[in-house]
């Protein structure tokens, strides 16, 4: 699309530059023509046009000083000024534009893209800030698991098997320490687009197979029914990005399904679409929890975080995002919850 951003501003200039130019010329014709008819004097007539000449260029200069004052220099020093603040971290300024919608110069242009980029910045600083506070409360909980359980190991007279329940329950918190730095650094990476994916002709029924084996003996302990439902579909995309999808969306299935539930994993093809379901039998989710299930840090269900912390499905809608494909769940308080991912499916040719 052509940009026709501020095409009116050189066309106004030229013309008052002209306008200008054409009244100081004219003043000048009818000066001379006064003058001439008054005296035959060449040297009055030379003197008279060089001081009318001056007079006409300091009017002209005067008029253009005006003109850039007006029209380039305050602009540009409120720019500047804008600009300088936003560098120094002051994401609260925006610039007045005098100009309606429609009129707008190059200058009320640049304006309006500060005004827009430091509002911008302002929503990344909360955001930035808010996940920081999340990062920070989410560590205080297996730090303090760590520190307590330390100096109870300190204390003279536990015996063995309370040894033991305080060393498990320490390798559990730091497991969740370093399950939450690997999410964060998953997450920055993917959002500041430096996991570049590789992608290759994969088989989900084999993929979703191999996940699946990952948490046979969890399902096995927790008394779980995993159903699978596997047709063999291919799509072209990154192995290990769809790793990460399917691992968090079975560990959620499993987290939050109860004995004798079942989990099923349902992978097809409709409509040139790969559709891979992960549905549960679980508590399920609410409306409003639903509405933000891939927000970071968002634990839906807070009987349950101490066994994740709430990055899972965040980091799945980013996957999801970056290698183009779709993600819905439908869920119901107390009947569970059902996850479908959909992607295009590759078609040998």
């Amino acid at each position: 699309m052509k940009n026709n951003r501020g095409k009116k501003s050189p066309v106004l200039g030229a013309a008052l530059f002209f306008i200008t130019i054409a009244v100081a010329v004219s003043v000048a014709v009818v000066i001379y023509n006064v003058v001439s008819t008054h005296t035959q004097s060449n040297t009055v007539i030379a003197v008279s046009m060089l001081a009318v000449i001056v007079v006409l260029s300091g009017i002209c200069t005067l008029i253009d000083v005006v003109r850039r004052r007006v029209m380039v220099e305050r602009p540009v020093e409120k720019i500047l000024q804008a600009t300088q603040k936003i560098a120094s971290g002051d994401f609260t300024v925006r610039l007045k534009i005098t100009h309606p919608y429609g009129r707008y110069d190059e200058f009320d242009y640049i304006m309006d893209d500060i005004n827009k980029m430091a509002a911008e910045l302002a929503k990344t600083e909360v955001l930035n800030s808010d996940f920081i506070s999340d990062i920070s409360h989410e560590l205080k909980t297996p730090v303090a698991v760590i520190q307590s359980y330390a100096l109870l190991m300190q204390k003279d007279g536990s015996d063995s098997e309370k040894r033991q329940e305080y060393a498990h329950t320490i390798v559990c918190a730091c497991q969740k320490l370093t399950a939450l730095a690997g999410n964060v650094l998953k997450l920055n990476k993917l959002e500041n687009q430096q996991l570049t994916p590789e992608c290759e002709v994969i088989r989900l029924d084999e993929a979703l197979t191999e996940s699946a084996l990952q948490f046979e003996d969890i399902l096995e302990q927790k008394g779980i029914n995993l159903e699978c439902d596997i047709n063999e579909v291919q799509v072209y995309s990154s192995r290990d990005y769809l790793d990460i999808v399917w691992n968090n969306l079975i560990s959620n299935a499993v987290k939050f399904t109860g004995s004798g539930g079942t989990v099923k994993i349902t992978v097809a093809k409709e409509h040139g679409k790969a559709a891979v379901t992960v549905a549960d039998t679980g508590c399920g989710i609410s409306a409003e929890t639903g509405a933000h299930i891939f927000d970071k840090f968002y634990q839906g269900d807070t009987s349950h975080s101490k066994e994740g912390n709430g990055l899972g499905l965040a980091l799945v809608k980013k996957v999801i995002d970056v290698i183009g494909g779709e993600i819905s769940v439908e869920s119901e308080l107390g009947k569970g919850s059902a996850f479908t991912v959909k992607l295009n499916a590759y078609e040998e040719r």
